[in-house]
C-alpha cells in the first residue's frame, strides 16, 4: 500500500519558496529521498497561489512514515518551518490495490 501526503506550505513574501529551496540547496531533501521507503519527494509551485509550495510525498508504508517521523530530520524540518514562519495543510491518499492503468489508458496522451 502506497501513502502519499500533499502538504501545502503557506507563508508570507516568498517564505515558502526559501524553505523550499534551503531544503534541497542543504541536502536536507535528498537525504529524506534516501531514507528506507521514500518513493517521491518533490516540491511544486501553484500557479494561482505565490505564496504556497506543494510538497508531494510518498511512502511504501505507514511503518516507514513512522521511522522518518521518529528520525532527527523531523527536527531540522520543523525548525526549518518556524524559520520561515510556514502554516500547512495536509492532504493524505492511499493506493487503491484494484487500479489498473488499462482502465485510463484512452484519457492519457503518451
Amino acid at each position: 500500500m502506497i501513502i502519499t501526503v500533499n502538504l501545502y506550505y503557506t507563508g508570507t513574501n516568498g517564505s515558502a519558496k526559501k524553505f523550499a529551496q534551503e531544503m534541497e540547496s542543504s541536502g536536507t531533501a535528498d537525504k529524506i529521498r534516501a531514507e528506507k521507503g521514500n518513493l517521491r519527494y518533490e516540491y511544486f509551485f501553484p500557479m494561482n497561489d505565490p505564496e504556497t509550495v506543494l510538497l508531494i510525498d510518498s511512502w511504501e508504508s505507514q511503518e516507514a512514515i513512522d521511522i522518518h517521523h521518529a528520525s532527527p530530520m523531523m527536527q531540522t524540518i520543523a525548525s526549518l518551518r518556524e524559520k520561515y514562519d510556514l502554516h500547512m495543510r495536509v492532504e493524505r491518499f492511499v493506493s487503491d490495490e484494484d487500479y489498473s492503468e488499462d482502465k485510463d489508458s484512452g484519457f492519457i496522451r503518451n
